[in-house]
């Protein structure tokens, strides 16, 4: 089975290079000029997607294939005071030479809107506003000229009481989306409310593909071991919506999360690197059945743990692990 590691947004290698600066609305108001405050948005936005394309170029020279953007590379870009601004006329060229690089080197890119982004919410105005959330990423991604092979990545939501009727509201407001931003949608489980089953019960009523986070699956179960629901899962990954935008000949790999505990009394948080036993297991555990594997590193330490966690598992070569390049291995059952 062929592994291939990514990480999330931030280098911890390559300096002064966040796709992540920001303005406050506060700072935005202060502006006496609101062109002028605009321009400014436009102008921290380019530079995060120049530091973006700094860091697709990094991944490129150490052998990354698998990153997930910043959701904050346009600043205030779906804040209500602001609805009458569209940056990507600006933004244009900016977005474009970001997705051509991807499409140049065959990057699997991805989003994952943040924890306001809910679909099972009982309120209106939040669904209209994780709607509106889902549209923005959709739009970053297609002002990139990336297909629907380019995911955002979400969770369930809240359980608002009843667990069951907010699975069965989630699945109701998917259902009421466009088509485009159905094909663009992953399901992951999450650390406290919906666990692995549950969420692999919703995407298999919906079609959507699920994303294993086995650090959520390890502090969040039913007793069950990763391996046993992978089967499930793996299938999620051959629906019509999981291959939207990708090759016949060219199937998009299933993806999981992975990360660490930060502590005994934090086994929610993260830690700065991710301890390679736990996730070892696991990848041969389903080594025989999955010839392909994404796997996003969520540790503190960004693409730093990535080259710990490689380094770790090179150390089992010659024990089912052969190194494949500076971010992937082979494993074998």
């Amino acid at each position: 089975m062929r592994v291939r590691f990514g990480y999330v947004a931030m280098s911890m290698v390559i300096k002064n290079a966040s796709p992540s600066r920001t303005m406050t609305l506060t700072s935005f108001n202060k502006l006496a000029d609101r062109e002028a405050a605009i321009r400014k948005l436009e102008r921290i936005a380019e530079e995060n997607l120049h530091n973006t394309l700094r860091l697709l170029r990094h991944n490129r020279a150490n052998g990354i294939e698998v990153y997930r953007f910043s959701s904050k590379l346009i600043p205030l870009a779906t804040h209500a005071d602001l609805q009458d601004w569209d940056p990507f006329t600006a933004l244009r060229a900016a977005f474009a030479e970001v997705g051509d690089y991807v499409k140049a080197h065959h990057m699997r890119v991805s989003f994952h809107p943040d924890h306001f982004t809910v679909l099972s919410t009982p309120r209106p105005e939040v669904l209209a506003s994780s709607v509106r959330d889902l549209q923005h990423h959709g739009r970053m991604l297609d002002a990139m000229g990336l297909g629907s092979a380019a995911k955002n990545n979400i969770h369930i939501g809240g359980a608002y009481g009843d667990k069951r009727a907010s699975a069965a509201r989630f699945e109701e407001h998917f259902a009421g989306l466009e088509r485009a931003l159905q094909e663009r949608l992953t399901l992951e489980n999450d650390d406290k409310t919906f666990n692995a089953v549950e969420t692999l019960e919703v995407c298999r009523h919906t079609g959507l593909p699920m994303v294993l986070d086995l650090h959520h699956q390890w502090v969040n179960n039913d007793g069950e071991r990763p391996w046993e629901l992978w089967p499930a899962i793996q299938k999620t990954w051959r629906s019509p919506l999981a291959q939207a935008g990708s090759p016949a000949d060219q199937p998009l790999p299933p993806k999981i999360h992975i990360s660490s505990p930060k502590s005994e009394r934090d086994p929610r948080g993260h830690a700065d690197d991710v301890e390679p036993g736990p996730v070892l297991e696991f990848l041969r555990a389903v080594a025989g059945s999955t010839p392909c594997l994404d796997v996003m590193i969520e540790a503190k330490r960004k693409d730093e743990a990535l080259f710990n966690l490689v380094r770790e598992l090179s150390r089992h070569e010659g024990d089912g692990v052969t190194m494949a390049g500076g971010a992937a291995v082979d494993i074998e059952p």
